[in-house]
């Protein structure tokens, strides 16, 4: 529950993958590319690419929509969607300590831009440095829950690309190599999966 990046100074309505796209295109912006063989989670509304795994889009994705009617997947993607979601969720309760911890990040309108930026950098770090330095802090766990286990299942034999720019990350070749690792990923899973319910 700590933050890899932060890129400061857009508007809060400002469209996510816009924003990770100005990151992405200026190297003096100096994003944290994953180390090969990694990769971040994100959303459907961004693009797979040799660094970004997307969920399925045909199947069906959140977390909650499995729950209430003991409702289980049923096919191999709508399971490493319903994972998928559920390591997510730790992200969205990421922004929930944030928030709850540092209220001046909604009441911002009276500081100037400039100021606006170094108070975002700086609520972010401390996030980070209470998180790594008060693992008992209460308000972690008061938003940590629970969450569901990855498979132990490995995925062998699939290559990846290189993830150093944005040009590699995103051209034809990486993203059907993604495709093709999230094909293999899902695979596993379902194959855990089924295994494990028989």
């Amino acid at each position: 529950m700590r933050f890899t990046y932060v890129h400061s100074g857009w508007e809060g309505s400002a469209n996510d993958s816009r924003v990770m796209q100005d990151a992405l295109g200026h190297a003096e912006y100096e994003f944290p590319w994953p180390p090969r063989g990694s990769y971040y989670l994100v959303d459907s509304r961004y693009a797979i690419g040799s660094a970004f795994l997307s969920p399925h889009k045909s199947a069906h994705y959140h977390a909650q929509e499995f729950r209430g009617v003991n409702r289980q997947p049923t096919t191999s993607q709508e399971l490493f969607n319903y994972r998928h979601s559920s390591l997510r969720m730790v992200i969205e309760r990421c922004f929930g300590v944030l928030k709850a911890r540092f209220s001046i990040l909604n009441e911002m309108h009276s500081f100037s831009l400039s100021r606006q930026r170094l108070i975002v950098t700086a609520c972010y770090s401390l996030q980070n440095f209470i998180r790594i330095y008060n693992r008992e802090d209460e308000m972690f766990h008061m938003w940590e829950g629970s969450f569901v286990r990855n498979s132990d299942a490995t995925v062998a034999g699939v290559a990846r690309v290189g993830s150093w720019g944005t040009e590699e990350a995103f051209n034809t070749r990486a993203q059907r190599t993604m495709s093709e690792y999230r094909d293999a990923i899902t695979a596993a899973m379902w194959t855990d999966y089924t295994g494990n319910r028989d």
